[in-house]
């Protein structure tokens, strides 16, 4: 817990009756460097709820999404904002990567960065982008040191994928499927396991964002009390080469971890047996029956996967 009980009753009640000047004297801004890594689980917490904000140092996800978008009522987005702000600064170095995902950027989302910057965050979210044009834009307001991650939820977005990575810092994907599928005007009862337009979306995102060197994350499964179906999805994702999934609830967050997560630092370890039994014998790439040709730089990948794990 960030704050104790006591301290945290006032937060909520300061929000309720949106009280600015309760949060405007308590902050102070914090610059610290932003920290970026391979996520598996990123859970979307509301800034508005102090009590879900206040577990962000203990929870098992590897992201934090402090959200100001959707789900935060209008008359709330500002106060919301403020107590995003407060938890950033107070938060632990140790704590998950910490995203705020902003409103889009002509309806206030431009000024929630600009204040944000003093808290550094390790990355902004930007949803609604459309255009890469729109991605300099909001490149130009964040702090150089801060990461830049989309939501790619718009039509223009999914046609302009391969455009959108136009520096190093836009490192990660989220993939907003409901409001993708309104905007293309695709009823949303396609979205099952093994429906072709489905499985179309999921590669294509996928590949391009591989292909960009930026991590996909895949889509917010919204019957959050459904979780053998979410299991379901979260094993027909991993066999798609999916490694990451946005989640609601704590649950959730269990399952991805427990499947992706645990994929990959079961296979992470047995890489690194293998080709250091390998490297011994003077051989540096090999054909392995359970994951395919291994050389050095799958042998470093490994190790890196197992240092974070570690660290």
């Amino acid at each position: 817990m960030i704050f104790d009980v006591e301290f945290l009753t006032k937060i909520q009640e300061a929000i309720e009756r949106k009280d600015k000047e309760f949060f405007l004297k308590r902050l102070r801004g914090r610059k610290r460097e932003s920290r970026n890594f391979k996520i598996y689980s990123a859970l979307l917490a509301s800034a508005h709820n102090a009590k879900h904000l206040n577990k962000i140092d203990e929870v098992e996800s590897d992201a934090i999404i402090l959200n100001l978008e959707d789900g935060v009522a209008k008359e709330f987005k500002e106060i919301a904002l403020l107590s995003a702000a407060l938890f950033l600064q107070e938060a632990p170095s140790n704590s998950p990567l910490l995203v705020v995902r902003v409103n889009p950027l002509e309806e206030g989302g431009a000024e929630e960065i600009a204040f944000l910057n003093r808290f550094s965050p390790d990355a902004i979210r930007v949803p609604k982008i459309k255009t890469p044009k729109e991605v300099e834009i909001a490149l130009s307001l964040v702090d150089e040191n801060i990461f830049l991650h989309l939501s790619i939820e718009t039509k223009e977005a999914f046609l302009n994928l391969e455009k959108l990575k136009v520096d190093g810092r836009v490192d990660k994907f989220y993939l907003g499927i409901l409001d993708l599928l309104a905007d293309l005007k695709i009823p949303q009862k396609v979205l099952r396991i093994s429906n072709p337009t489905i499985d179309y979306i999921l590669s294509r995102f996928l590949i391009v964002s591989s292909a960009l060197d930026s991590q996909a994350i895949s889509f917010v499964f919204q019957d959050y009390k459904n979780l053998e179906e979410f299991e379901e999805w979260c094993r027909y994702e991993l066999e798609m080469g999916i490694e990451a999934k946005a989640c609601i609830t704590p649950a959730q967050v269990e399952i991805v971890n427990r499947i992706f997560k645990s994929f990959d630092i079961e296979r992470a370890r047995y890489i690194k047996e293998q080709f250091e039994k390998m490297q011994q014998k003077g051989i540096t790439g090999f054909s392995d029956e359970k994951y395919g040709f291994i050389d050095e730089p799958i042998y470093k990948d490994a190790l890196n996967i197992l240092n974070k794990l570690s660290s």
